[in-house]
């Protein structure tokens, strides 16, 4: 039996009761962090609300987005979370949200109790390494313009939201070599 629950819709009513039951309902500021480079991870989400980034530092300072986090997905530092490590990258609100906070030992011991959290993980895994796949290919494969594109169509108004060198780190590109497409494009 499925319930019609806002917070969590698709999911079972037993399992919608006990993630509920482990986790927290937090909100999140803009620019504040969900975690932190060198940040040992214990937690991961699900956006309820807003939107989030990950992104990388190098050592000049320079910013690389590594991907956006928006409505119904899941932000985490998987890796390092699983590994007991810090967290390579930083994940970062983009605009006021409003997320389902988890601990992550708390949903192992729920995940050891029943089937469906297996299932659960598989299909986020995959879901993350498709999207990993598809942009790497596209990181290799297509011009800039063409990245651009694909960011306008997959995250829509998101280019309202954030800022041009946010983009640009995603696209793999200099802020202002992207002023020069969204100029060609009559953005």
């Amino acid at each position: 039996m499925t319930e019609n629950n806002p917070i969590l819709p698709g999911f079972p009513e037993k399992e919608s009761a006990d993630l509920l039951r482990i986790s927290n309902i937090k909100l999140v500021k803009k620019d504040e962090y969900f975690i932190s480079e060198g940040q040992i991870p214990r937690k991961f989400a699900i956006v309820l609300s807003g939107s989030f980034r990950y992104y990388y530092v190098n050592e000049k300072g320079d910013e690389f987005t590594k991907g956006f986090i928006l409505k119904n997905a899941i932000l985490s530092a998987y890796s390092a979370m699983v590994q007991r490590s810090p967290s390579l990258f930083n994940i970062q609100a983009l605009e006021p949200a409003q997320i389902l906070e988890v601990n992550y030992q708390s949903w192992l011991q729920l995940r050891s109790s029943n089937g469906f959290w297996d299932r659960f993980l598989i299909r986020a895994l995959e879901k993350g390494y498709f999207a990993k796949e598809k942009r790497e290919r596209e990181l290799l494969l297509l011009d800039a313009a063409s990245r651009y594109q694909i960011f306008l169509s997959e995250f829509p108004g998101l280019d309202k939201k954030v800022k041009l060198h946010i983009i640009a780190s995603y696209i793999g590109i200099q802020p202002e070599s992207l002023s020069r497409i969204r100029k060609k494009l009559g953005n």
